[in-house]
């Protein structure tokens, strides 16, 4: 035999090639060998058993794929906000889904090849189904992933581009911080614009992460407005026109009589409301989210529900029947006390209800809810429930926030998990309730302050000497600070009210005289008209805690 036929005959008996001449279990073994080197190295089966210019295209796409992911990773630990802001970005993000899409395909065509080049019909029979099974769990795996990356990253950006603002300036941390007014109201057909039901700035340090969250009740009055507000030309003086003048009002009364005063403006309510809030907290809130409430039990419910431990009963209100005294008929139902799951119609009414209690015990339980959400809302529940919770948030959050910032954010998101959160509310716990009828705005400035300065990145410890009365619980210990004195605006003779949102409270299911609380009761007392012991019995359903 000469020696140019030997590599003829070297090809003819070399079983990975040519698997006709081999026994049957290196058939087997060769199959399983194809499909696992399709699915780590794609292109390396064509090379080593088929069509070899394929299979080095291929190899030259995953190796660029291989350099891309690692230049990803190194990103993830040296500038994890400029990659965050690349898949952010809409063009960039576009461009990702469709190679993503085009990575899908490909690799679901190798693996057909690969299927031509394992010739089923050369395996033993028994076999066939398992190497079937491993070919398809292979696709899966593989295209399948890729196939459904490009998909949530399409939801993702269509949600991106639907809440935020594609074109909004930049902003810069003032004073080291990011501040942000969070909003939740109602905008139904007999409105015009939203008038926020709860206000709250949530303030981030902008290199540590530190938050703070300052509530502000929706009754405050006499709010000033920043400097440079136009509103400051009609209320030069604070927003001051009898009772009717609420900080929640703003929004409205803007939106309906004042939008020449904000030219270009999307939302001259909003932002009128974002510059009330500034100047009464004697800070720059540089942007603001703003939620609809009706369509936050669609977000609730896209998540699962929610889980929480309740200090009191929480009634689900119906009509109102005497608006001068705020009672109402009777109840649609009841929240009941202890650990529940709430869905997003009771969790709604949860933060919402303010019947039998004040406005101060529903600030509470909607901080409590905002903390539920934020904890329940892991990677595993974020991708499983991806789209519902993208598409749930296009129809519940609105912002000014731009785009192009969304990478720094969300980085500064992740350095403050974990970390203490410091809470001030304008009124109970930490003020007298009466004090956001007639508010001494250089004592809510200092208690801001000291609050800031707590959650600064300079400041290691949650509070000096000085600052005692200001003592940050950590999110997983429930939100709240912790009283050490009266706290400022509040006379020293009366008792500061306790704090009502610690975990570690005993949740009211019983009268005094050891009777569990039940709906009925609770029914047949407001049937009788007898409002004050239910006022006794639900007095607790300020305290709140997430699970």
């Amino acid at each position: 035999m000469s020696n140019t036929e030997l590599p003829s005959k070297g090809l003819l008996t070399d079983p990975v090639r040519n698997p006709a001449s081999a026994p049957e279990p290196v058939r087997t073994k060769r199959a399983f060998l194809l499909i696992l080197l399709t699915l780590f190295v794609p292109g390396s089966a064509q090379v080593v058993a088929g069509d070899r210019r394929l299979g080095r295209i291929a190899l030259r796409v995953t190796l660029s794929v291989w350099v891309l992911v690692i230049l990803a990773l190194v990103l993830l630990f040296t500038n994890r906000t400029l990659l965050i802001n690349i898949v952010t970005n809409p063009i960039a993000s576009l461009l990702i889904v469709l190679i993503l899409s085009a990575l899908a395909v490909g690799w679901l065509v190798l693996f057909v090849n690969t299927l031509r080049l394992i010739r089923p019909v050369l395996l033993p029979q028994r076999m066939r189904p398992a190497v079937g099974i491993a070919l398809a769990l292979a696709m899966v795996v593989s295209s399948g992933s890729l196939g459904y990356a490009a998909y949530l990253l399409n939801v993702s950006r269509n949600a991106i581009g639907s809440i935020f603002n594609a074109n909004g300036p930049a902003i810069d941390p003032v004073d080291g911080r990011y501040n942000f007014l969070m909003m939740g109201g109602d905008a139904g057909a007999d409105r015009t614009g939203r008038r926020p039901d709860s206000l709250s700035v949530l303030s981030v340090d902008a290199e540590s992460g530190k938050t703070a969250i300052i509530s502000i009740p929706r009754n405050l009055q006499n709010a000033r407005f920043s400097e440079g507000s136009p509103m400051r030309q009609i209320y030069p003086d604070g927003y001051d026109c009898g009772n009717d003048c609420l900080i929640n009002a703003i929004n409205t009364e803007v939106t309906n009589e004042h939008k020449d005063l904000y030219p270009g403006v999307a939302d001259p309510g909003a932002q009128a409301t974002l510059e009330a809030v500034s100047g009464t907290l004697g800070i720059t809130v540089q942007a603001y989210v703003l939620v609809d409430m009706d369509g936050f039990a669609k977000l609730i419910d896209a998540m699962g529900g929610i889980r929480i431990k309740a200090g009191g009963w929480v009634p689900i209100s119906g009509d109102m029947i005497d608006e001068a005294n705020g009672i109402h008929g009777m109840p649609l139902g009841w929240i009941p006390a202890g650990e529940q799951k709430l869905d997003g119609y009771h969790a709604l009414w949860y933060g919402r209800s303010r019947e039998f209690v004040d406005d101060y015990a529903r600030i509470q339980r909607q901080q409590c809810v905002q903390q539920a959400m934020l904890r329940q809302l892991d990677p595993a529940t974020l991708l499983s429930k991806f789209e519902d919770i993208a598409n749930a948030g296009t129809k519940v959050v609105e912002s000014n926030i731009s785009a192009s910032q969304l990478g720094s954010f969300v980085d500064l998101a992740m350095k403050a998990k974990g970390k203490e959160i410091g809470r001030l509310t304008i009124g109970p716990p930490d003020f007298d309730a009466s004090f956001s009828t007639v508010p001494d705005f250089d004592v809510i400035h200092e208690r801001v302050r000291k609050l800031l300065q707590s959650q600064s990145s300079s400041s290691p410890a949650a509070a000096g000497s000085d600052d005692a009365i200001l003592q940050p619980r950590s999110a997983a210990g429930g939100s709240g600070l912790t009283a050490a004195g009266p706290p400022l605006g509040v006379p020293a003779t009366t008792p500061a009210p306790s704090p009502s949102s610690s975990s570690d409270f005993t949740p009211v299911t019983t009268t005094p005289a050891g009777e569990p609380i039940t709906e009925k009761m609770l029914n047949q007392l407001k049937r009788e008209g007898n409002e004050q012991a239910i006022r006794d019995l639900v007095a607790t359903n300020g305290q709140c805690a997430p699970l």
